[in-house]
């Protein structure tokens, strides 16, 4: 364990206040960005962009055309015309996001690698800032720090001030995922170590929209995990047409993504950190306690017409059958006996939606400000 410092609710770490140190050497290592993209040639202009204009290190750009559609292929020709630093991957059949980021990892050259979704965009700077991290902490493997979410034009960040550096023992921060049973990474603004994934293999294909949290699980299960705290690292686009909204949208399809993320996880390198038995049920408890405040929320605000319930009882059941016994299972009991009429009405159960909302609120806060 690298830290002793806590703050309440949180897990053990280092905090290193800025000004950090400069190195004693300045090198200008290559990182490897690889873009998925399908259908969202439209964007490329940007993030590819936003990569090719990073300070500091030799940015390597791989995107991999998922047999697009659309003018992908065209803009990929335009955008590489005298560009050697842009790698172009076309797939002749539809790989799916998972498998095409893998297609651009087997030909990444970089010594540290970062997924780019077409449509989101690095930060001016944030590659050398995840790499100062690293060369100062040898024993991290992933660097991540606080995205910033939009819509509509591409916003200028909102800070580029890095106040100081977070460092966890990865066996703590892949306890702490599996205490919250939540993914706290967007994506863009994510870096590995390419030894890391020389070690750990590439994203697991057996999930289509988890794959990212398993892999950031998997990187901190054989090295340490770190922040760049306070600047915005990355931008994420939210819009009606990302996967994020679409195709992986459902509460249903989400729980599900991400058991198998943890199933998959101990089967691997987690399987190997201590008490990961625990950790595993940890995890499936934490799953099937949402699955059961989903049901009881469906119940509170008047939708178990449209909320899947008895598959959210269901799902609770299959993955932690200890389920009954949660206080969560005596709730959703007390709400069935009342019935999908009156729940609404009752107001205690009116008062836990309220409760729910506060809970989500703070929950969004310690995100926002720790990263996890």
């Amino acid at each position: 364990m690298l830290g002793s410092a806590t703050t309440r609710s949180l897990i053990p770490r280092t905090r290193v206040p800025a000004p950090v140190p400069e190195p004693a050497a300045v090198r200008v290592p290559r990182v490897s960005v690889i873009i998925p993209c399908f259908n969202y040639g439209r964007f490329l202009p940007e993030s590819v962009g936003s990569v090719l204009g990073q300070a500091g290190v030799e940015p390597e750009v791989i995107v991999v055309n998922d047999c697009s559609t659309d003018d992908t292929a065209e803009v990929l020709a335009r955008l590489g015309r005298d560009e050697p630093r842009l790698v172009a991957v076309h797939n002749r059949e539809n790989h799916g996001p998972c498998v095409a980021y893998n297609d651009g990892l087997a030909v990444a050259t970089g010594e540290f690698v970062v997924r780019l979704d077409a449509d989101d965009l690095l930060t001016p700077g944030s590659l050398a800032r995840a790499v100062r991290l690293f060369d100062h902490f040898p024993e991290v493997g992933l660097v991540y720090g606080p995205p910033q979410h939009f819509h509509g034009a591409v916003p200028e960040p909102a800070s580029a001030e890095v106040t100081g550096w977070t460092i966890w023992s990865g066996a703590d921060w892949v306890a702490e995922r599996c205490r919250r049973g939540v993914n706290c990474i967007t994506t863009p603004e994510a870096v590995i170590r390419s030894s890391v994934y020389a070690e750990i293999g590439p994203w697991d294909t057996r999930m289509r929209y988890a794959c990212d949290m398993e892999i950031w699980m998997r990187a901190a299960a054989v090295a340490d995990v770190g922040r760049t705290d306070g600047c915005v690292q990355a931008l994420h686009r939210e819009h009606a047409a990302s996967v994020s909204v679409t195709a992986g949208a459902g509460r249903m399809t989400d729980l599900v993504e991400r058991r198998i993320a943890f199933d998959v996880l101990f089967e691997g390198p987690g399987g190997k950190l201590p008490r990961a038995d625990e950790l595993h049920r940890s995890a499936h408890r934490a799953l099937a306690v949402e699955a059961l405040e989903s049901a009881c929320h469906a119940y509170d605000r008047g939708r178990t017409d449209v909320e899947p319930v008895d598959r959210y009882v269901e799902f609770a059941l299959e993955t932690y059958p200890q389920a009954r016994q949660l206080p969560e299972w005596q709730g959703l009991i007390r709400r069935q006996r009342v019935g999908p009429r009156l729940a609404p009405l009752v107001p205690g159960f009116a008062a836990s939606v309220v409760r729910r909302r506060l809970r989500n609120d703070a929950r969004r806060r310690t995100w926002l400000r720790h990263g996890i």
